[in-house]
């Protein structure tokens, strides 16, 4: 199975219907096209607009990926950040040392943020022409602000510096913009976020589930704030959150991420998907192949074993551990996130990855760790792995409660069992994870059971990459062997595959570049044909 590749990379391609509409004046070319809506025709009714809106909302179905907003994607910078590995090595080879400037993931990831950006940008150019009521014209512009603020929000973070467009650009505007400092990027996201959640509503009719409310759009200003360091602010804008009363913490974890409750009250932010009219294939990505997927992700160990024992203690403190039966008296949320196998029963049906055996799943076959991600593995869904209707979350409320007890430790405030009964046990403490609370306050303590946290609790949710990079310990997570399940309990004897000391394969060694990887390339592509783009060093 192959990954289509992209080799087409903006700025250019998204600014050609711009040059179509303006760039010649024959007779023939003047003619309004058959097939094609026009800006000189368009902008005229509230139905427009909402056409409009509904393209800048537009995460595209099916195959897409490398964005920051589809299924895929998503899944994948958590493999680019150490949680796993993909089969053919696609994403992993983002963060193994081997990244060069013409590698196409990171350069469609710069496409399509491009893209959207620039729909953004003929959306607000033009929706001031609109007859329309103005108050949710203001509304429609804030949410078309907040979707674009994401994107550069991204773009910094693996960038670094971006070129900073705000319009929409001729072609010769577009091959000769420069990169913009990440900090005025910043500045402007701020202004933005902040303007926009004054004008979007808390909450949304069942006719509108799916846009944008100003909750999301702090949580966007949020992340901004914690990757800027400003902590007391941050802490602001996630209290703001959380007073406005609107989510909640589900009893449920395995099935938040299930079909059925696509529409949950802990969801912030989703990407919407609908079965047979604007589905997605990652389940035909994820399922393993007994079950009829393509097995396509591998779980690392390095992950399991940061899940605490039920007693709220890590695998290294806790008399519960058992070194020989390592998967028992763990925080249940180790299994409703890997499948293991002879543990893992899906449907009836027990995963077997041990090597040796007929099973499709058995770790040797493939480029497989024996683990494999059983977080998104729906149960509920009986129909075309490559046809699932069930929306993706982007934003889920334990973030909003991690980061803003993050954000109180890290400017200094004191931390007492209240703040950390009204955060982090609130998540911890859901009825299907009930692990027990925490209670250490000292700051360098709290700060690593934090850090533990967010890593277990969104495992495969594409927030581990923002986290190590803001963190600054990329470098540290990624450049190691990396281990996959157990084969042995008596590794000093055992020959049939190579393991460590503990009876665990040895799977993958990653060999990150310090003070290189962690920034992405600008796309050679974009380097050729715009000469004021400078690479970042050591591309």
């Amino acid at each position: 199975m192959m990954l289509k590749k992209y080799t087409q990379v903006l700025l250019v391609p998204c600014m050609v219907l711009q040059f179509l509409q303006t760039g010649c004046n024959k007779d023939f070319f003047d003619k309004q096209p058959l097939d094609a809506v026009s800006d000189a025709t368009f902008w005229k009714s509230e139905g427009d607009a909402k056409l409009a809106l509904t393209g800048c909302y537009s995460t595209s179905a099916g195959w897409r990926g490398e964005d920051f907003w589809t299924p895929r994607a998503l899944l994948n910078l958590d493999i680019m950040a150490g949680n796993g590995s993909e089969k053919e090595l696609i994403p992993d080879h983002v963060t193994d040392g081997t990244l060069t400037s013409s590698y196409w993931v990171t350069g469609a990831h710069w496409q399509h943020a491009y893209e959207r950006i620039a729909a953004c940008n003929n959306f607000l150019d033009h929706i001031g022409s609109v007859s329309m009521d103005e108050g949710q014209k203001g509304v429609m512009t804030a949410e078309v602000r907040t979707i674009r603020a994401y994107e550069y929000l991204n773009l910094t973070l693996f960038f670094g510096d971006v070129p900073l467009v705000k319009t929409v650009l001729s072609i010769q505007e577009a091959n000769s913009v420069s990169r913009t400092p990440k900090e005025e990027v910043w500045s402007f996201l701020e202004t933005e976020l902040k303007e926009s959640a004054a004008v979007l509503p808390a909450t949304r009719p069942n006719s509108e589930i799916g846009r944008i409310t100003s909750g999301a759009a702090l949580a966007v200003l949020g992340r901004l704030q914690m990757l800027e360091k400003k902590w007391s602010d941050a802490a602001v804008t996630y209290k703001a959150i959380i007073d406005s009363k609107v989510y909640i913490i589900e009893a449920k974890y395995r099935e938040l991420f299930w079909e059925t409750n696509e529409f949950s009250k802990e969801i912030v932010l989703s990407s919407q998907y609908q079965v047979d009219t604007y589905s997605h294939v990652l389940l035909q990505y994820l399922y393993p192949e007994t079950w009829g997927g393509w097995h396509q992700y591998s779980v690392y160990n390095e992950l399991l074993k940061e899940f605490e024992c039920v007693d709220g203690k890590t695998i290294a403190e806790s008399p519960l551990y058992d070194v020989n039966n390592p998967y028992n008296n763990r925080d249940p949320r180790l299994d409703y996130t890997v499948m293991i196998s002879d543990r893992t029963t899906f449907k009836g049906q027990t995963y077997i990855a041990r090597p040796n055996t007929n099973s499709p799943d058995r770790f040797n076959k493939y480029n497989w760790s024996g683990y494999s991600i059983n977080k998104f593995m729906d149960e509920s869904f009986s129909g075309n792995l490559m046809n699932y209707g069930g929306n993706w979350i982007v934003i889920r409320y334990p973030e909003i409660l991690l980061s803003y007890l993050e954000s109180r430790l890290e400017s200094g405030a004191a931390i007492d069992q209240a703040l950390l009964n009204e955060t982090v046990n609130l998540v911890r403490g859901r009825s299907s994870v009930n692990m027990p609370a925490v209670v250490e306050t000292d700051p360098q303590r709290l700060k690593t059971i934090i850090r533990r946290e967010r890593r277990v609790e969104f495992a495969f949710e594409g927030l581990r990459y923002f986290d190590i990079l803001r963190w600054g310990i990329a470098a540290e997570e990624l450049n190691r062997q990396f281990t996959g399940m157990k084969l042995t309990n008596t590794p000093a004897t055992y020959k049939d595959y190579p393991v460590d000391d503990e009876g665990y394969f040895l799977y993958q060694k990653r060999s990150f570049k310090k003070g290189v990887n962690e920034l992405w390339p600008i796309p050679l592509s974009e380097t050729q044909l715009n000469k004021n783009l400078v690479q970042n060093k050591n591309y």
